[in-house]
């Protein structure tokens, strides 16, 4: 995500190393690579030239402390821009109103259905809310099956009519049944084209008057850059919709629809898919993009996903476990589950101030836990619990139960037992005591 245009931008602010002070000179140059490197990430030309003539005008009207590099004051305005850029505050979705009426917009293939599922499953698992499923896609072959199967996943109820082709009447009735069964929240999943029309138009704007949504989303692939920033255009201008929710921001992307859509459609990036799991869903916060994107990590977000899936009381059991030098395998394939719950390892891993820059071709797999899990699967529930008694034989008959082979299993015994002392003198409880945890268990991977 953004490495390209980070790069670029890393090598833009090279030009005022070693300068003494800004000039107009100086900035400009400076300036005119930022620029480029915007447009080459598939920002919209109006954007990239008033963000650039924006830092410009605050560069030269600054005077540079004696303490602050010309470099650095220009990193800092540029982070600065980006962030005001992007909408400057993160901000969440409206939920008033009972049940509070979520409307999701946007072109087929942009991933709406998932994204209504992945929108139930947090206000029900963070915002603890009782949500509804709505399938008023009528028109896709297996639309309504597909969000059933989103449901059963996340375990939220979907309401639908499959022998109805009446979107708005689909929408006013399952309104009328959250509030007679008391969910507080729908989401309405309805249908979209390969292409913005009028006739799809017309529908999306009657079901939003049939049920007067609290919130109205447009939810658009951020790989399409630049065309996605004119489809939104397009939807605000017969919706008027109230945020905008940007998938597949972890793929191949140059990040132009998110530095352009906050600027041209005059409303924010509420949320961010993160990955393909259900959880991978996050508030857009604009400070912390610009601090990933100029490299300087976000380890205020990696907290966050690690205190997700922290537990107070069972921290304090592992943290005794660990002094005393008792952790074993058991505890270990909870702390491995834990941590894919987090989200993508690279992705967690750029977090990291600097890290994400030293990863950049380094190919992290998603699956990479799988041999260890194998392994330790293939245990027996005394072995997990007393690592000392893996004698050889023991070992022969966990490689084939795993489908691995002798020299991996003594590898992982070996490393293991390395961690454990390593933990051991690290030891700490909380999402700060699991990002070490996390540090630890690296070498268990290769």
């Amino acid at each position: 995500m953004f490495e390209n245009l980070s790069e670029r931008l890393e090598r833009s602010f090279k030009i005022l190393k070693g300068e003494g002070r800004i000039t107009e000179i100086n900035v400009a140059e400076t300036l005119k690579d930022v620029r480029r490197a915007l447009l080459e990430a598939d920002v919209n030309y109006k954007v990239a030239k008033t963000f650039t003539d924006t830092v410009k005008q605050k560069a030269l009207g600054m005077n540079v402390l004696t303490a602050v590099k010309p470099g650095q004051l220009m990193v800092k305005l540029v982070h600065d821009e980006l962030a005001e850029l992007m909408g400057g505050q993160a901000q969440e979705i409206n939920l008033e109103g009972r049940p509070a009426v979520i409307l999701m917009s946007g072109l087929q293939g942009s991933g709406k259905t998932t994204m209504s599922g992945k929108l139930a499953w947090r206000l029900k698992n963070k915002l603890h809310r009782k949500p509804l499923l709505v399938a008023c896609d009528v028109y896709r072959p297996a639309a309504i099956e597909q969000l059933r199967v989103l449901g059963e996943q996340i375990e939220v109820p979907v309401y639908s009519e499959p022998d109805s082709k009446d979107p708005v009447q689909i929408a006013q009735n399952a309104v009328r049944e959250a509030r007679a069964k008391a969910y507080d929240v729908v989401i309405v999943d309805t249908a979209g084209r390969l292409a913005v029309d009028e006739e799809m138009m017309q529908e999306i704007a009657a079901i939003k008057a049939g049920i007067s949504p609290s919130e109205t989303l447009f939810v658009v692939d951020a790989m399409t850059g630049q065309d996605a920033v004119n489809t939104a255009a397009a939807f605000n201008e017969r919706l008027d919709f109230d945020g905008v929710v940007l998938t597949k921001l972890d793929g191949d992307t140059r990040g132009g629809a998110a530095l352009s859509i906050r600027t041209v459609v005059t409303k924010p990036i509420k949320f961010v898919g993160t990955g393909e799991k259900m959880e991978a869903l996050d508030v857009f916060h604009p400070e912390r993009m610009a601090d990933r994107i100029l490299g300087m990590g976000d380890i205020v977000s990696l907290v966050e996903r690690a205190q997700e899936q922290y537990d107070e009381a069972e921290a304090r059991k592992l943290q005794k476990k660990i002094q005393k030098n008792k952790f074993d395998f058991e505890d270990f394939l909870t702390q491995i589950r834990q941590i894919k719950k987090m989200g993508n390892i690279k992705d967690l891993a750029s977090m990291i101030p600097g890290v994400g820059k030293a990863l950049k071709d380094v190919d992290i797999d998603d699956n990479a836990f799988k041999s260890v899990e194998a392994i330790i699967q293939s245990m027996t529930p005394y072995e997990r619990h007393n690592p000392q008694v893996l004698n050889h034989s023991r070992r022969l008959r966990i490689a084939k139960g795993s489908g691995t082979d002798i020299n991996e299993v003594n590898r992982l015994v070996k490393q293991f037992d390395q961690m454990r002392k390593m933990m051991k003198m690290m030891t700490g409880g909380g999402a700060k005591g699991m990002m070490a945890r996390m540090s630890a268990m690296q070498g268990l991977k290769k």
